[in-house]
């Protein structure tokens, strides 16, 4: 469990990656450009964003003003990006992979996802992911949105175990059966959308627990998921929200409390199912 927001993961090949970091899905290029800028003057030193966000230049962008802020170095700062399901054939996804890193203004990934397991057509991407990493452009490889299966078919004929896989998980879709697979095979587990879209934050058993803590519904849920060993990318664009949201090391949830939040777990998806989500 990390204590801290400088506190890092190790990874199965040995990469430290932070366990708390923001995301920007679905933020504008230009108000991706304040958040990271803010988020890393804030003191998060991982930015999690996507081919397909359409907002890599923007994190590029934020991170250079953020450095210049601050002082940090580019290797202080943990960048992942993603690869989208139109270009998952192998040269397909060198061509995104080279595309993201033009657009960030980076020489290389601290990590690269492939985005969703589409029609099973992630094999040949997970091929060119593994010669990039060879050549040192991207420093760890994962997969996002992989259910047991998938994970079971690319270990199959994987050269190269992924580090990490991020799938949407929150108290309603705690993913269980993902983590518990995740974790016997060294794969560590990543939440995106940790509030559920915010949509948790009235949730009555939150509610509770934040006036028992004298804290807000955000940062319970958030401390859940540091709690339960997950990776956690909340994503906001408000200077404040970024620093609250990463207020949640100061207090810890008893075990009772924990169990109380677990009892929430009802499989409810705010995102597409990875078995029926073949996007183009």
């Amino acid at each position: 469990m990390i204590h801290s927001l400088t506190d890092t993961v190790t990874l199965n090949n040995g990469v430290n990656m932070p366990g708390f970091g923001l995301g920007v899905f679905q933020v504008s290029n230009e108000d991706t450009i304040l958040s990271v800028q803010n988020a890393i003057e804030a003191g998060y030193i991982s930015i999690d964003t996507a081919q397909i966000y359409g907002n890599e230049a923007g994190v590029g962008e934020g991170l250079r003003r953020g450095l210049a802020a601050t002082g940090k170095k580019r290797e202080e700062i943990f960048i992942t990006s993603k690869v989208w399901n139109h270009q998952l054939d192998y040269d397909q996804t060198i061509s995104a992979f080279n595309e993201s890193l033009l657009k960030l203004g980076l020489d290389y990934l601290d990590l690269y996802l492939i985005h969703w397991p589409g029609n099973n057509e992630y094999l040949e991407a997970w091929r060119a992911m593994e010669a990039l990493y060879a050549e040192g452009k991207i420093k760890a490889i994962g997969v996002s949105n992989f259910a047991v299966h998938h994970l079971e078919s690319l270990l199959a004929v994987a050269k190269v175990t992924p580090v990490l896989n991020q799938v949407e998980l929150h108290p309603r879709l705690a993913q269980k059966e993902v983590r518990a697979f995740g974790k016997t095979h060294g794969i560590a587990t990543e939440a995106w959308s940790p509030l559920m879209q915010g949509q948790l934050l009235q949730d009555e058993t939150i509610l509770a627990l934040a006036e028992k803590y004298q804290k807000s519904a955000a940062q319970i849920i958030l401390r859940w998921h540091i709690q339960n060993d997950i990776i956690v990318i909340p994503k906001s664009v408000k200077k404040e929200r970024i620093i609250s949201n990463a207020a949640v090391f100061d207090f810890s949830l008893s075990s009772e409390d924990l169990a109380q939040i677990d009892q929430l777990d009802n499989g409810t998806r705010v995102g597409p199912h990875p078995d029926t989500f073949f996007f183009e």
